[in-house]
C-alpha cells in the first residue's frame, strides 16, 4: 500500500502534498502582524476572489459586492474575560486561561506554571468585587495539558457572570504591543458569552455597514461556536489526516437552518463569516447527514479534499502558517491558489491576522468543487 510515507523521497501529486503539513508554510514579515484594529472598523482592505480573478476593495464596499438574496451566516458569540491572575495559597502566583466550562461552574483551563498545581490545589483571584474568587483544581486534562478547576462562586451565579471583575480578555499571543479596548475584540453583533477568542472576520462590520446590507436586500442569520482551543490548537503532525481536533460547543438553530433552506430554495447564497461558522454549518451537517438544527460539540477538522455540504463563500481574516484554519480556507479554493493570493495580499501591505485585514472567497460554479447534493 502507498503511503504518505513511501511517497516523500518521490515527486508528489498536489492532491498528496495537500495532506502534508509543511505544504501550508508561507513567510510574512513581522511588521504586517496587526497589532491595533483599524478605525473604522470596515475601513480594513478586503481580497476579492471569484473563479478566475481577484481584485482589491475596503470592506465598507460589501454591500456592492454581493447579491441581493445571499444570506450572510454569523457567529454571534461573546468574548468573556478569560484571562485571570490569581495566587496560591503559598503566594506562588499563577496565571490561568479559561477554555470551555464542562459542567456548572467547573471549567477547563491552561495554567502556568502548571507543575505546581496538583489536583486539589487551590488558587484564589482578587478584583473587583467584595470577595475573593477561588478555585479548586479537580484534574489534569491530557488532551491539553490543562487542568479541570472548580470555582467557588456566589450560589445562584455562574462564574461568567463575575468575570468582569476578575478577568481580562485574553488577546493573542502573536498581539504584543496593543491600545485596543475591550470592545474592539468583539463584533458589534456579539450576544452569547463562552468564547476565549473573538470571531475575528465578524470585526469588520459595523452597524451601519448592517444596515446597508439589509437595505441592499442581503439576509443575516446566526450561528454559536464559542471559540477555544480547537481552533487555534496547532497541527504537529505532517501527515494532516492525522491531526485531531479539540470539540468546540456549537449552536445551529431552526430558525438558522430555515433562512438557509429558503435561501437556497430561492437561488441565494450562503455565505459563512469566518470559518468558525463554517465548523458550525458544516459539522451539524455531517453530524446529521445533513444541515439540521444542532446543539452540542463538533470536532470537523476540514481539509482539501472535503465534500461541501451548507457553506457556498466565505468572509476569513488571513490565518497562521500551517493552522488549521489554513487547510480549512484551502479546502475551498485550493492550497496553491490560496497561497499564492497570501503571496499578493503581503505585496499589497495587507494587515494580517485577528486585527488584520480579510478576503471574500465568492461562490463558483458548483460543478467546479466537490459537493454533495443538497436533500
Amino acid at each position: 500500500m502507498l503511503t504518505l510515507k513511501t511517497m516523500y523521497s518521490r515527486p508528489l501529486s498536489s492532491q498528496a502534498q495537500d495532506r502534508l503539513l509543511s505544504a501550508y508554510d508561507y513567510e510574512l514579515p513581522q511588521e504586517l502582524i496587526a497589532q491595533n484594529p483599524l478605525v473604522p472598523r470596515d475601513s480594513a482592505q478586503l481580497l476579492v476572489v471569484a473563479a478566475t480573478h481577484h481584485s482589491h476593495h475596503r470592506f465598507f464596499e460589501l454591500p456592492q459586492l454581493l447579491q441581493p438574496g445571499d444570506l450572510l451566516v454569523m457567529n454571534n458569540t461573546k468574548v468573556i474575560p478569560a484571562r485571570l491572575y490569581g495566587r496560591k495559597l503559598s503566594g506562588a502566583f499563577i496565571e490561568v486561561l479559561l477554555l470551555e466550562e464542562r459542567q456548572h461552574n467547573q471549567w477547563l483551563a491552561l495554567v502556568k506554571p502548571g507543575k505546581r498545581l496538583p489536583a486539589g490545589a487551590t488558587i484564589v483571584f482578587e478584583g473587583n468585587a467584595s470577595y475573593p474568587l477561588k478555585a479548586t483544581v479537580l484534574a489534569t486534562d491530557a488532551a491539553t495539558g490543562g487542568r479541570l478547576l472548580q470555582f467557588d462562586v456566589p450560589q445562584e451565579m455562574s462564574l461568567i457572570q463575575v468575570l468582569d471583575k476578575y478577568g481580562q480578555v485574553p488577546l493573542p499571543p502573536y498581539i504584543t504591543d496593543s491600545q485596543a479596548a475591550g470592545e474592539q475584540y468583539q463584533t458589534v453583533y456579539a450576544k452569547q458569552p463562552g468564547a476565549v477568542a473573538a470571531p475575528t472576520a465578524g470585526l469588520h462590520f459595523t452597524s451601519d455597514l448592517l444596515t446597508r446590507l439589509q437595505d441592499k436586500g442581503i439576509n443575516t442569520a446566526f450561528v454559536t461556536l464559542h471559540v477555544g482551543v480547537g481552533t487555534f490548537r496547532p497541527v504537529e503532525v505532517e501527515d494532516i489526516t492525522t491531526h485531531k481536533m479539540h470539540g468546540e460547543w456549537v449552536e445551529v438553530s431552526a430558525d438558522t437552518v430555515d433562512q438557509i433552506h429558503k435561501t437556497q430554495a430561492q437561488g441565494g447564497r450562503v455565505i459563512a463569516v469566518g470559518t468558525t461558522v463554517v465548523r458550525s454549518l458544516e459539522g451539524a451537517a455531517v453530524s446529521c447527514g445533513q444541515l439540521q438544527p444542532f446543539c452540542g460539540k463538533t470536532d470537523l477538522f476540514i481539509y482539501p479534499g472535503y465534500q461541501w455540504r451548507v457553506v457556498e463563500g466565505l468572509i476569513t481574516n488571513f490565518h497562521l502558517p500551517k493552522s488549521s484554519l489554513l487547510m480549512l480556507v484551502s479546502a475551498l479554493i485550493g492550497r496553491q491558489r490560496l497561497l499564492a493570493l497570501y503571496q499578493e495580499a503581503i505585496a499589497h501591505r495587507y494587515r494580517f491576522y485577528s486585527f488584520g485585514d480579510a478576503m471574500l472567497l465568492l461562490p463558483v460554479d458548483l460543478s467546479t468543487i466537490e459537493r454533495k447534493d443538497r436533500k
